[in-house]
C-alpha cells in the first residue's frame, strides 16, 4: 500500500501546526479487484492538529492520516509516486463526518522539481523543489548563467517549498474537507545509468495517476471522489491547471498505463492556480511583452534585439488565440493587452489594497506612490507607470528556453542522458551551447502538448476539463507575464466556465493572501456546508 506511516511534529506556513500520535496505526488487508490499488480504510494513525484560521481563531481537529500510499501498480520510484491522505473527524470537539466532503488536491511541487510526501508526519508536510524553476541540477555539467534566469528570487511572498499550499490544505482540513496531497516526479531524478525519469510529462502524468488512485476507490476512500479540487503553486500552478484542462484526454493514456494508473477518470471538479508558470512554449514572449523595457536588479537592460524579436512572437500568438477579455472587453491583442490588464485587473487590485487601509495609511501609501490617482475611492494609473512602479524584472533574455541551456525550464525538457534541451525553435536556432541541429527534436512538439493547459482550453478544448477555476498572482510577480494567468482566465471564460480570478496588489511570487476565500470558494461550487 506504501512506504511506511509514522506520526511526529511539523510547523508549516506560519500556522502553529502540533501533529501528536492518539492512537496506534492500524492496518487491514482489505482488497478488492482493485488489487494493489485498493485503499485501506482502516490503515490510519489518528493526530490533533491546531489550526489557526483567518481571524486568528484557533481550531483542535483531529484527524486520521493515511501515509505514503502508492498510487500506481508500476511505480518508477515509490518515494514520489506516492499520496497522504488526512480526514478530519473532530473540529473543536465536535464530530465530523467527511463522507461527502470536497477533497482538496494540493501538490507542493515547484520548480518542476521532484515533491515527495514521504517523510511527512502530518497534514501538509509534503517537501517540493524551490517555486519559479531554477538553475540545472546540481553537480550537473550543463552550463549556467549568472544569474540563473529562472532563478526564483523569493520575496518575503515566497515560501520556496512550494508550503504556500499548507495554508491552504490546514484551512480545508478545518472546514471539514478531506486533504489528498499527492507526491511526482520531477525534473532532476537519475538512474543508475544517469537518465533522467522525471523529466516532462512525468509530473502531470503522475499527478493524473493520483488523481484516478482517488476517483477509483470510490466508497472506500473518504469525501465525495466526484468533488475533486486542485490546488497548487508556481510550477504546480500550471500543473494544477493542467490537471484542470486536460482531464481525461486520451493523449496521456498510453504512459498512464506505462506506470499501472487505475482505470477510473482523472477530470477533477475545480482547479486552483497561484502564479502558475505555464504555456512555456510562448512563455519568453509573453514575459518580454510585459517585463521586456525593465531593468535587471543589477540596474542593467536586457538585450533589446532579442527582446523585440520575442516581443513580435508573442503578438503572433496572442493573435491567433483569439480570445475575448472578461466583460465584454473584445478580442485581446498585444496592442490593447495593457489596457485590459491595467482595466481588468491592476485597477481593481490597486483600489482593494488602497480601499483597506485606514486614511492615515492609505494617504501615506498615496504619498509614497504618487503615480496613483485616487479619487471616489477609485484608484487609476497607466501602464507604463505601473511597471515602473514594479522594477527590477526577475529573469533574464530568454527567461525560459535560455540560449545556453541554463533554465530549470531546459531540464525540464531533457531527455535519456541529456540534461538539458531546447523547447522552441527560437531557442533552438541561437543555441551558444554549440549544437549543430537547428531544428526542434522530434518529441518536442507532443511534449509541449502534454504540458500545457492553453493547448487543453484553446486548441483543441477539452470536455472533461474542469469547469470552475481560481486563479492568482501577485502584481509585481516578474518570474512570470501577468498575460499568462490572464489568458487561462479568458479561455476558460470563453469556453463557459466558472472564473474567479484576480491579481493581490503588491504582492511577489506565490502570494495567497485570502485563503479563506479559497476555502468558501470551494464550498460554494461543490455545494457543501463548511464546518462554522
Amino acid at each position: 500500500m506504501g512506504i511506511g506511516a509514522t506520526a511526529g511534529v511539523a510547523a508549516v506556513g506560519g500556522l502553529a501546526l502540533s501533529a501528536r500520535a492518539s492512537s496506534s496505526a492500524t492496518s487491514s488487508s482489505a482488497r478488492s479487484d482493485l488489487g494493489a490499488l485498493a485503499f485501506d480504510p482502516d490503515a490510519y494513525t489518528e493526530l490533533t492538529t491546531t489550526v489557526t484560521d483567518t481571524a486568528g481563531t484557533e481550531h483542535s481537529v483531529t484527524y486520521h492520516f493515511w501515509k505514503a500510499i502508492t498510487y500506481v501498480a508500476k511505480p518508477v520510484d515509490e518515494k514520489y509516486q506516492s499520496l497522504n491522505v488526512s480526514v478530519p473527524v473532530k473540529v473543536d470537539g465536535t464530530a465530523v463526518d467527511a463522507t461527502d466532503a470536497p477533497i482538496l488536491f494540493a501538490n507542493s511541487v515547484g520548480g518542476y522539481m521532484p515533491s515527495s510526501v514521504a517523510d511527512a508526519t502530518g497534514i501538509g508536510g509534503g517537501s517540493g523543489g524551490p517555486m519559479g524553476g531554477g538553475g540545472a541540477p546540481s553537480g550537473s555539467a550543463a552550463p549556467t548563467a549568472a544569474p540563473s534566469p529562472s532563478a526564483s528570487n523569493a520575496t518575503g511572498d515566497t515560501n520556496p517549498t512550494g508550503g504556500a499550499l499548507s495554508t491552504n490544505q490546514l484551512l480545508a482540513l478545518a472546514a471539514g474537507y478531506v486533504v489528498v496531497e499527492p507526491g511526482a516526479r520531477g525534473r532532476t531524478l537519475k538512474n543508475s545509468a544517469g537518465e533522467y525519469y522525471g523529466v516532462a510529462p512525468a509530473a502531470i502524468v503522475d499527478l493524473k495517476a493520483a488523481v484516478r488512485y482517488v476517483r477509483a476507490n470510490k466508497g472506500r476512500i473518504p469525501g465525495n471522489t466526484d468533488r475533486v479540487v486542485s490546488a497548487g503553486t508556481s510550477a504546480g500552478g500550471a500543473l494544477s491547471s493542467l490537471l484542470g484542462a486536460s482531464g481525461d484526454s486520451p493523449i496521456y493514456a498510453s504512459y498512464l498505463k506505462e506506470i499501472g494508473a487505475a482505470d477510473a477518470s482523472d477530470a477533477i471538479f475545480a482547479t486552483g492556480a497561484w502564479c502558475p508558470i505555464a504555456d512555456l512554449e510562448h512563455a519568453d514572449g509573453s514575459y518580454e511583452w510585459n517585463w521586456g523595457t525593465n531593468a535587471t536588479s543589477a540596474g542593467t537592460v536586457v538585450d533589446q534585439a532579442v527582446s523585440k524579436e520575442l516581443r513580435a512572437q508573442f503578438a503572433e500568438y496572442q493573435a491567433t488565440l483569439k480570445l475575448k477579455g472578461l466583460r465584454g472587453f473584445g478580442t485581446l491583442t498585444a496592442r490593447n493587452y495593457d489596457e485590459y490588464l491595467v482595466q481588468q485587473y491592476l485597477e481593481p487590485s490597486a483600489t482593494t489594497y488602497l480601499a483597506g487601509l485606514s486614511a492615515s495609511a492609505r494617504a501615506t501609501y498615496l504619498a509614497a506612490n504618487t503615480f496613483i490617482t485616487w479619487k471616489n475611492g477609485k484608484a487609476s494609473f497607466s501602464w507604463a507607470d505601473f511597471l515602473t512602479h514594479v522594477g527590477a524584472r526577475k529573469k533574464n533574455v530568454p527567461s525560459f528556453d535560455a540560449f545556453d541551456l541554463s533554465t530549470g525550464e531546459n531540464n525540464e525538457f531533457g531527455a535519456g542522458t541529456t540534461i538539458a534541451r531546447h523547447f522552441t525553435a527560437y531557442g533552438q536556432k541561437n543555441d551558444t551551447t554549440g549544437l549543430t541541429n537547428k531544428r526542434l527534436d522530434s518529441d518536442i512538439p507532443e511534449l509541449l502538448r502534454l504540458m500545457n493547459p492553453m493547448y487543453h482550453l484553446a486548441d483543441k478544448p477539452n470536455s472533461g476539463r474542469s469547469k470552475h477555476w481560481w486563479i492568482r498572482l501577485g502584481t509585481k510577480d516578474s518570474d512570470t507575464s501577468l498575460t499568462v494567468s490572464a489568458n487561462l482566465a479568458a479561455a476558460a471564460a470563453g469556453l463557459g466556465d466558472d472564473v474567479n480570478h484576480l491579481y493581490y496588489w503588491d504582492q511577489g511570487h506565490g502570494a495567497n493572501t485570502d485563503p479563506g476565500d479559497f476555502i468558501q470558494w470551494i464550498a460554494k461550487v461543490t455545494g457543501h456546508k463548511a464546518v462554522k
